[in-house]
């Protein structure tokens, strides 16, 4: 239920006709995992909770440097040398004190991945190197939770959702990140963002959307992002969408799964 307080903050939400009351209710009880509180993950944790998700967990092992400045908006100059998921904590409680936050200053890796996306109900990566997408798609995959995954370069951007644990209302599978992507670029062909740079509002772009499609998911209206990939360009302020559909050889899980656990991750 929600009390007069939610119902006068969320009002914008409630007169929606695909969100309303029920809608909230949803958002209210749904458990979020933002993997990352970087250029993607805060715009995501604050549109999250101003959206009233009821748990919103951070995982992030980082400090704030002075040069994550101009992109994470989630802080300020007095964070710099503080750690990520404390002081994005403290924003999120700022903005909505109802939203309940659990913060895990760890990297995320093969050993307490899945236990960490149990958790949850749903997950949204925004982290900045292809290992870590991997692994937690994989997890996601294990641990049969969706995931929303977004991804910047230095003018581009990518978005898609993930449900590789169940099938579509015809009874075919649902696409992994793999078979997307079936592998990582070669190392060192990917620039890293400190070599690269990066438009500082791109990832604000994509952080933004990544929270819509999460609200999207939990609330359930519109055609969401399942075998299709969102791209952006922001040279030509372009917007495309891709399908992409399960492919049987993909190893995690093709008609010959190799991967059976997270031990490929090391």
């Amino acid at each position: 239920m929600l009390d007069s307080e939610e119902l006068e903050r969320y009002a914008r939400h409630i007169v929606l006709r695909e969100v309303g009351g029920p809608g909230q209710t949803k958002l209210k009880g749904a458990r979020v995992l933002v993997v990352g509180a970087g250029g993607l993950g805060a715009p995501t944790l604050l549109y999250l909770a101003a959206a009233g998700v009821g748990t919103l967990g951070i995982v992030d092992d980082d400090d704030v440097s002075l040069s994550n400045l101009q992109r994470q908006i989630i802080f300020a100059t007095a964070d710099i040398g503080r750690p990520k998921v404390e002081r994005a904590a403290h924003a999120v409680g700022g903005l909505n004190p109802l939203v309940n936050v659990e913060t895990h200053r760890v990297r995320l890796g093969a050993a307490n991945a899945i236990d960490l996306i149990s958790k949850y109900d749903i997950v949204a990566d925004g982290s900045d190197n292809f290992a870590t997408r991997y692994l937690v798609s994989d997890a996601c995959y294990f641990a049969r939770k969706p995931l929303v995954t977004a991804a910047v370069g230095t003018f581009d951007g990518t978005l898609t959702s993930i449900r590789a644990h169940e099938t579509r209302a015809d009874g075919a599978r649902n696409p992994t990140y793999r078979c997307l992507f079936p592998e990582p670029p070669p190392a060192g062909t990917v620039p890293a963002c400190a070599e690269a740079g990066i438009l500082g509002a791109l990832p604000g772009v994509l952080g933004s959307l990544m929270a819509l499609e999460v609200i999207r998911e939990i609330v359930g209206f519109g055609e969401g992002l399942v075998g299709r990939l969102l791209m952006v360009d922001a040279r030509s302020m372009r917007f495309e969408t891709l399908s992409y559909e399960w492919d049987p050889a993909n190893p995690l899980s093709g008609h010959a799964p190799t991967i059976k656990d997270l031990s490929v991750h090391k």
